[in-house]
């Protein structure tokens, strides 16, 4: 059987691979390698590995690799520390294919090395445009992979223009619209999110709508980041409307972020808002579709909010030059444009489905793919 090492670093990189694992482990031709890493291992983001966990995933290896802190210098130390323990990892488990997910830094330190290892890698969400750092680091792996397996038609045809080979890229969809089918399919907001995450602040009722809010640091901006959650989080307790808040990720600038929480839920109260660390893939999406729009820099708003129509009010510029659909209005780090912008927004009720990311079957596509491809993991540039 084929060896598929799949390497989660991150809670949104569980969501968006999560369907993939599944098919993968359910492939005759194929056994799964789970690889979890980086901050998918830490209580402070979530413990994503405990979600992975609950939902049945045999973990192969896990590879502690964060240095903490709200430093750019910090990211590359991670990048570093994740190359050392990754190197250990291939070289015990040696998979036939290594699958890398998205554009964080974490996901250089699996490109980079399964290329110097030669082994073959898989990139899931390649050839598509953000703000932030992702975007020198999704070309950059980009350039590393040996296949491609993309989400749109735009995100290949850039994909090409970097000089990859048309037989090595593949247009499946992004995987977490896999997810997104399930909910619309099971729509029912049907537990208490209070009860079973916990989290802190006040507990709103629910029952007349409520927003989402997620925000995370912009990394060639990190200074700023205290300021932009604190210009968000007014808006929203201006706006009046219950809000569950979730944490940042670990990108530099997370501390800014996340102390700039803590600093607000002190000074200013949150009779509107309650603050969370993490749910599992199915019950967050299921959470998106019941409210009334999410609010922040995520790129759930872009992607998964687009399938399920929700309404997303899109903060800065993180998320500049991703394709998106007529769910999204962007505005600036202003807690006045933010507000007026919830109550436009938010009138606007449910958009119509968006298929800008997929059908919902990119895990068994992908799964398929990584069964029949040549082994290889050498290329060249057309002359």
């Amino acid at each position: 059987m084929r060896k598929i090492a799949v390497v989660v670093t991150a809670r949104p990189s569980y969501s968006r691979i999560k369907t993939v694992l599944e098919a993968v482990r359910n492939h005759p031709d194929l056994e799964l390698q789970l690889i979890v890493s980086a901050s998918a291992l830490l209580s402070r983001y979530g413990s994503a590995v405990d979600v992975i966990e609950h939902d049945g995933f045999e973990i192969a290896a896990r590879a502690y690799t964060v240095l903490e802190g709200d430093k750019p210098e910090l990211m590359a130390k991670t990048t570093g520390m994740g190359m050392i323990e990754l190197a250990t990892v291939f070289g015990n488990l040696k998979p036939d294919i290594v699958v890398t997910v998205a554009d964080r830094y974490e996901t250089m330190a699996t490109a980079v090395t399964a290329a110097y290892m030669n082994i073959p890698l898989a990139h899931v969400q390649g050839g598509e445009i953000t703000g932030n750092i992702d975007e020198k680091v999704r070309h950059a792996i980009t350039k590393l992979a040996d296949y491609h397996l993309v989400a749109s038609d735009k995100a290949a045809e850039r994909v090409l223009r970097l000089g990859e080979d048309a037989a090595s890229v593949f247009v499946t969809g992004c995987p977490s619209i896999d997810l997104a089918v399930d909910v619309l399919e099971n729509p029912a907001f049907d537990f208490d999110p209070y009860a079973k995450y916990g989290g802190v602040g006040a507990a709103p009722d629910l029952s007349s709508g409520y927003l989402v809010v997620l925000q995370h640091p912009v990394t060639t901006d990190f200074t700023h980041a205290r300021d932009h959650i604190l210009e968000t989080l007014h808006a929203v307790r201006a706006c009046g409307l219950p809000s569950l808040c979730f944490w940042p990720n670990t990108d530099a600038g997370s501390d800014g972020t996340s102390s700039g929480i803590r600093y607000f839920r002190e000074a200013f109260g949150s009779e509107n808002i309650h603050f969370f660390k993490n749910m599992e893939p199915q019950d967050f999406l299921r959470l998106l579709r019941n409210s009334r729009a999410i609010v922040g820099n995520s790129s759930v708003a872009i992607r998964e909010c687009a399938y399920l129509g929700v309404p997303a009010i899109n903060i800065g510029d993180r998320q500049v030059g991703r394709d998106r659909g007529l769910n999204v209005m962007d505005v600036a780090y202003d807690r006045d444009d933010i507000l007026r912008t919830i109550e436009v927004h938010c009138g606007k009720g449910r958009h119509a489905q968006d298929l800008i990311y997929g059908d919902g079957t990119a895990g068994a596509q992908i799964a398929d793919i990584l069964a029949r491809v040549e082994l290889r993991f050498h290329k060249m540039l057309p002359f």
